[in-house]
């Protein structure tokens, strides 16, 4: 497998919301653009970031069919198709791969804690439903409540359509033995935005995080450098980026909230809010925003 098409920087995507707070296509077409014309690998779609796990099915699709048909064949487009039960999983894996996706992805099964050997099989069954696209394990423990181990992550590479994981889970050795045991033609993402220099340092194929989208050019700048040998440089970057998550976390509405304010000061795009129960902005938070983005034009000024 070539694996160049997942080596780079790729942004989870947000959800765009109307005013209303029903998807907006229009709104997701257009953060698809804005991306592809910053220059980034791809997109991750579907995601955390995405706030997959308040939409339904039906809406799922809505966003993806919008991205595809915006930036499909200009960008790797990893779609993330897990829910919480295998029926609707492997609805929208049928989906995706119809759609012409390059991967899916999917964490284990929330809420209930499944045996190795269950998750195996949920995953089987969504990889199953797209027999044809490659499948990326989605390793979050600190949401899903389960780990990826080194024996399941085995029993996984008997599908020939498995290929890599997407690791969020904060160990950067976890990186290290992912792609160890998967050898060099498998992708391992990393997943923390605080630590994408430590994460390409250990042997991550690329970065995939849901800070990205807010403030590309910083991410896009860790790649150049590292790769051009300029560590110190890019450990510099990241340091700034970390400062910056800080500060957005700081204020009382949700992350997401956060950025997508940010992107509507900064270029005009307007995402919407979060969907409930994410908490949306509250007034003093519009101090945090503004201070945010002139962290990051003033990083970007510096670095870029």
């Amino acid at each position: 497998m070539d694996i160049k098409k997942y080596q780079g920087v790729i942004p989870a995507f947000y959800a765009c919301y109307d005013d209303a707070g029903s998807i907006s296509p229009e709104r997701t077409r257009a953060l698809a653009r804005h991306l592809l014309d910053k220059g980034v690998k791809g997109l991750y779609v579907g995601g955390s970031s995405g706030e997959c796990i308040y939409q339904s099915v039906a809406e799922r699709k809505v966003v993806l069919e919008n991205v595809m048909a915006e930036v499909g064949g200009k960008l790797t487009i990893i779609a993330h198709v897990a829910c919480n039960n295998t029926a609707d999983s492997q609805e929208l894996a049928r989906h995706a791969e119809g759609l012409g996706v390059d991967a899916i992805a999917a964490i284990p099964p929330i809420y209930f804690h499944l045996p190795p050997y269950g998750i195996a099989g949920y995953w089987n069954d969504i990889s199953a439903a797209a027999p044809s696209t490659d499948f990326i394990i989605y390793n979050i423990p600190q949401l899903a409540g389960v780990s990826l181990t080194p024996s399941l992550l085995a029993e996984m590479q008997k599908n020939p359509k498995v290929i890599g994981v997407k690791n969020s889970s904060m160990p950067t050795q976890d990186i290290q033995m992912w792609k160890d045991q998967g050898g060099s033609n498998f992708v391992v993402m990393n997943g923390p935005d605080e630590q994408l220099v430590s994460g390409l340092a250990i042997g991550a194929t690329g970065g995939i995080g849901g800070t990205y989208a807010v403030m590309p050019e910083l991410f896009l700048k860790i790649w150049e450098l590292f790769y051009a040998g300029k560590v110190e440089k890019a450990a510099a970057v990241q340091n700034e980026i970390c400062r910056i998550i800080y500060k957005m976390c700081s204020a009382k509405g949700n992350l997401y909230a956060v950025m997508k304010a940010i992107l509507k000061k900064q270029y005009g795009l307007n995402l919407g809010g979060v969907r409930a129960p994410l908490p949306n902005l509250t007034e003093a938070d519009s101090a945090v925003v503004h201070v945010c983005s002139d962290m990051i034009q003033a990083a970007i000024q510096k670095f870029c």
